[in-house]
């Protein structure tokens, strides 16, 4: 974006200015790496940095989705509208096809989430490809785990991150020296909030799935949460489905996360929304995370994003 002559710089551009280095550092430090891309609002502001980045060239890194099969249908198709207005390498793997080949247990219950098989599919994916480097759009105001990242967070030959074994990051220098077997996970957007990207995506007039605004759909109510009606959940007799307008701060899959209510139709109504709001987008919204106070953090010992 073009600067007036003494313009000064506000805090989004330098926010945007930090995760374009991070960006160019991935493609200067690592061989094979990869963008991960789920259609969410945090992984496409990921692919506007990106375009800043790297236009007019092309990507040096493909966009990659570990597909659950229990996304919602308004991310999925945003996903591959976006993907082919750019022109750019989309890789899918199923982590359905990794149940079947694995002979894993598919979980039951009545939020039967897949989060935890998510694993095996994209350390298999990395091994298939080669991947040293994977980004990811994880923000350290998500939740306790993510807080404990470094913008180059190293994972063993397993796929498994130690939170003790982390490298300073010292005037923004970042260390991707890695053995082999190792890779990284990168995250450039650690240092926004979930304000800081509705802002920018306000300011740069970002595209999303209707599924963050306002829409009418079929809940229920589950411990306090708005839950979707889908294939994917177990409805119960005493179960009172229920039509809501709705709309979602964070989009994973249909069984583990909730709707908020809202009238929120538009941008700047979002952002007066999480404004007011005290509660982070995953701890309100996050069915899977109220597992346990370490559930994110275990996951992500195991090789979990």
């Amino acid at each position: 974006m073009s600067k007036e002559p003494g313009y000064q710089l506000d805090y989004l551009d330098q926010l945007e200015s930090e995760a374009i280095h991070i960006l160019r550092e991935v493609a200067g430090q690592f061989e094979r790496p990869a963008l991960l891309f789920s259609g969410g609002k945090d992984s496409i502001t990921l692919v506007h940095l990106a375009l800043k980045a790297f236009r007019p060239g092309k990507f040096p890194f493909p966009l990659v989705h570990i597909d659950t099969g229990h996304n919602f249908p308004e991310a999925l198709s945003f996903r591959d509208q976006l993907t082919a207005q750019i022109g750019e390498t989309l890789i899918v793997r199923s982590v359905a096809d990794t149940i079947r080949s694995r002979q894993l247990t598919e979980p039951g219950g009545k939020f039967a989430s897949r989060n935890a098989l998510q694993t095996f599919t994209l350390l298999d994916t990395i091994e298939e490809f080669g991947f040293d480097a994977c980004i990811g759009g994880a923000r350290r105001d998500e939740e306790k785990a993510r807080a404990k990242e470094r913008i180059f967070s190293i994972r063993d030959e397993f796929g498994g991150w130690d939170p003790k074994r982390q490298r300073p990051e010292i005037w923004n220098t970042y260390n991707g020296r890695i053995r082999k077997g190792e890779n990284v996970r990168v995250f450039p957007i650690s240092n926004w909030t979930e304000l800081d990207i509705w802002n920018y995506i306000r300011r740069e007039n970002i595209a999303l799935p209707s599924i963050y605004f306002a829409h009418e759909r079929e809940v229920i109510d589950f411990e306090g949460q708005w839950v979707a009606v889908s294939p994917f959940i177990r409805l119960d007799a005493s179960d009172n489905v229920e039509r809501r307008r709705v709309r979602y701060r964070t989009v994973g899959d249909m069984t583990c996360t909730a709707a908020v209510e809202s009238a929120a139709s538009g941008i700047d109504d979002i952002i007066r929304e999480i404004t007011a709001t005290r509660t982070s987008e995953r701890g309100e919204t996050r069915i899977d995370d109220r597992v346990s106070e370490a559930a994110m953090e275990d996951r992500k010992k195991n090789g979990y994003f």
